[in-house]
């Protein structure tokens, strides 16, 4: 008990990026817990003979923040597929008794999660953007968006164990990784029995050659304040003199001047850039809970009431469609 565990999403031999990001947000909870940090690392049997690899991804998660890595074996752990998956968490978890166990909300962790929580006839709490310990009852709060985005609700499992959540990406920072950080291997081999679903072919998808919004690290957003459609043009120009990505606010994709892909906040993506450029948006909860973390926040609107105001950087009052091609201006001239 007080055993925080995440699960370390695996594709192509590599751990997603939100698996660091659980190891950054469960270091806390494990040092608040007294307990250690493990990560389960599924292993299929073809990969387990590519040792250098696997030895590889664990030093780097023992680097990344893990005190313990459980590297579970089995040929049927090769795909992505929930039935063995939660199999073999389910077993590893009721031998060993974690406190909390978290997975990325991920379109693989959001499947599998639920399924590891009915084996282990507990509670799950899903779309996490902040995670802590309640210090006077050790119990994890869990906080995500509810009734439409339009609030954020703290949720706790008291009666049952492990506390279950599955995290949005982005929402919790990665450590910088530490060499030299030591740590432990507990090698578990599984005699998983086969699915029942068999997968007969995996097509990957064309992947859209624009900048995914979640990996850029300047980003210029713009929301109800820049006016119409035709404005985002600016926005496009400004972010590519500055090597960003362009996103909105949630208004704007309701407007239908962009696409949903391109959305901030609780009910879209959330990104933590080295620079946010907020162009004409108000700041309201369901935006900033999406872009709160960005290492420096520049926000342009007209009100200078605007909540944005409140979390920003820097603050320029002004209209978004003067002050916009007055820096393109000014970057084209010093270029």
């Amino acid at each position: 008990m007080g055993d925080v565990w995440i699960f370390a999403e695996v594709s192509e031999g590599r751990p997603l990026d939100v698996v660091y990001e659980l190891l950054g947000g469960g270091r806390p909870l494990a040092d608040d817990l007294g307990g250690k940090l493990a990560a389960i690392l599924p292993w299929g049997a073809d990969q387990a003979g590519e040792a250098s690899t696997k030895e590889a991804v664990v030093r780097d998660l023992i680097a990344s923040g893990a005190d313990l890595v459980y590297v579970v074996q089995s040929r049927e752990l090769v795909l992505r597929q929930e039935e063995p998956h939660a199999q073999a968490i389910y077993e590893l978890a009721n031998q060993y008794r974690p406190d909390v166990l978290l997975f990325g909300a991920t379109t693989f962790g959001l499947s599998l999660a639920p399924r590891v929580a009915a084996k282990l006839g507990t509670g799950l709490i899903a779309n996490c953007t902040t995670l802590s310990i309640d210090k006077g009852s050790g119990l994890l709060l869990m906080t995500r968006p509810a009734f439409e985005e339009n609030i954020m609700a703290t949720m706790t499992c008291p009666d049952r164990r492990p506390q279950m959540a599955t995290v949005r990406p982005r929402a919790m920072k990665r450590l910088t990784p530490d060499p030299g950080r030591l740590g432990e291997v507990l090698t578990v081999v599984c005699d998983l029995p086969s699915p029942g679903a068999r997968v007969v072919e995996v097509v990957k998808e064309d992947q859209d050659q624009a900048v995914d919004i979640t990996d850029a690290k300047i980003i210029v957003a713009g929301g109800r304040g820049i006016g119409c459609k035709e404005n985002l043009e600016m926005l496009e120009e400004l972010a590519h003199l500055l090597g960003g990505a362009v996103a909105v606010s949630r208004p704007v994709v309701d407007a239908g001047w962009a696409p949903e892909s391109r959305q901030v906040g609780q009910s879209g993506k959330i990104v933590s850039p080295k620079l946010y450029i907020a162009c004409g948006i108000s700041g309201a909860v369901q935006h900033t809970a999406g872009m709160s973390s960005s290492d420096i926040i520049v926000a342009i609107n007209k009100d200078p009431g605007a909540p944005i105001f409140d979390i920003a950087t820097y603050g320029i009052v002004g209209d978004v469609c003067q002050i916009v091609p007055a820096l393109i201006r000014e970057l084209k001239g010093r270029r």
